[in-house]
Formats: structure tokens, sequence, C-alpha cells
């Protein structure tokens, strides 16, 4: 564990980072034995000075590729809030970000709250109003990428955007664990995966969400959108840009950037 201060202090070189576009060294370098909880504490330290109103939370690292890189054996998760809301017909701003990239995922947008401690699959689709094609926007306020568990975390779980296709699917009219998925760069396909790609089945990650959020006082409420994992790799966003992913049975989603202003 580290110091109180040294948590406020860590929060504050990341909220900076972020607010002026300036990326920082690993946390880690000057706290080798920053561990996940001091990082979650971080992260929350955040949020809770933030002025969005948290809508939903993520999953990160839910791909067994993804966990074995970073050496660990489960996910972890971040916060989603109200301004990191995205349009699929206005575009987003490449320049606010540090190193934009985009995933997608299959939403899950509840109806009803979800248990804690104790939260199951079967639990989570009683609870899932739809599922809903989305994309989510990550970015890094640490420099170039090269984080640690602990510092992904601290990070928001890398959280930047998210955009929410218009569609919406039952859960008992589509199996979530074999939704093929397609990332297209304007006509080229840049990125393919299936939803079972996230813990053999999306379900599994929110699950896993709801019970760990709980050690932190935090419930899956109704309302909420949670986006429980990458479907495939994720892909570098430009000025310019105009992504589109399509799913089976769920329909597409749009994200683009604007053009770099004139000189």
């Amino acid at each position: 564990m580290i110091a109180r201060d040294d948590i406020a202090r860590l929060a504050d070189r990341l909220l900076a980072a972020e607010r002026d576009r300036t990326p920082i060294a690993p946390l880690v370098d000057e706290f080798p034995e920053l561990g996940a909880a001091d990082a979650y504490e971080i992260q929350l330290h955040n949020i809770r000075r933030r002025a969005g109103t948290v809508v939903g939370h993520k999953v990160g690292l839910s791909s067994k590729a993804m966990q074995q890189m970073m050496g660990v054996d489960e996910p972890d998760y971040g916060h989603l809030l109200a301004d990191m809301r995205l349009s699929e017909t206005v575009p987003a701003d490449a320049g606010r970000y540090c190193y934009p990239r985009v995933e997608i995922e299959v939403a899950f947008l509840l109806g009803a709250d979800l248990p804690g401690h104790e939260c199951t699959e079967e639990d989570v689709l009683a609870a899932t109003e739809a599922f809903a094609p989305s994309i989510e926007l990550i970015d890094s306020r640490i420099a170039d990428w090269k984080i640690s568990l602990a510092d992904t975390i601290a990070d928001n779980a890398s959280s930047a955007g998210f955009v929410v296709g218009a569609s919406r699917v039952p859960p008992k009219d589509l199996d979530p664990r074999g939704i093929d998925a397609v990332l297209y760069r304007g006509a080229e396909a840049v990125a393919r995966g299936r939803s079972d790609a996230v813990l053999g089945n999306p379900v599994t990650a929110v699950a896993w969400l709801a019970r760990t959020v709980a050690d932190f006082g935090v419930r899956l409420r109704a309302g909420h959108l949670i986006l429980p994992g990458a479907c495939a790799r994720a892909v570098d966003a430009h000025p310019g840009d105009e992504f589109r992913a399509v799913f089976t049975g769920l329909g597409e989603v749009r994200l683009a950037f604007g053009k770099e202003p004139a000189a």
C-alpha cells in the first residue's frame, strides 16, 4: 500500500495529463510497489471529482491474450461518464486525446439493478434489457501506452469515450457468445472478432464486474451501460478516420473523427 498523500498526488498527475493532453511516465516507475487496490483508489479519487455523472462501467483485459500479455489472471474495470458519450453523427475531436484507439464491443443495457457479491450470469441475463452495438474509444495518459496493470487501472482502465448504435436486441433473441463483429475504417476491414473472445462469454465479464465493484460499495444499476470487453484488437484512430462496426444479428454503429484544423 502507498500513502494517501501519494494516491492523491498520482491522481492529480493523471488528471492533468488528460486535461492538458500531456502523457506522463508510468506511475510504477516511481512506485514499483503500486498494486491493484491502490490503483483503484487513484481511479476512484479522480472519478469522484469529475463533473460527469457515472452512466456505466467498462471491463478491460477481458481476453485471455491480453491477460497473458499483462501477466494477470482477471480483468480490470473503469467508469463510464456522461461526458464520455460520443455521437454517431458528430465527428469526435482526435486532438482531445493522447493516443486514441477504438474497440468493438457488445454493449449491455441494464433494465434492473444487478446483485453485488453474489451476482451470477443468470442474474445478468435477467437484468439486461437489451444488447446493443458499440465502439469504445480508449486512450492512455501514460506515454506510448507503456502501461502496467496498475497504470491502466489508475487511468480509469484507459477509458476515453463510447458510442452506442441505435439497435436494441433482447437477450432472449440473440446468443451473446456467437456474435461476429467487423470493424471497418472507410471500406477496409481493419479488425474482426467474435463476442466469445470476452472470457468465453461477455455475460461472464458483466457478472465478474458486478461482484468486483461491490468490494468498493458500487452497484450496477438499472439504466447503466456496461461494456464487457473488446471482440477484437484495438485499432489506432487518426484525424479524418471514419469507422463502422457491424455485428451479426445486432446491427451497426459508426464513429468518425474530424480532420485536423488547417494551419
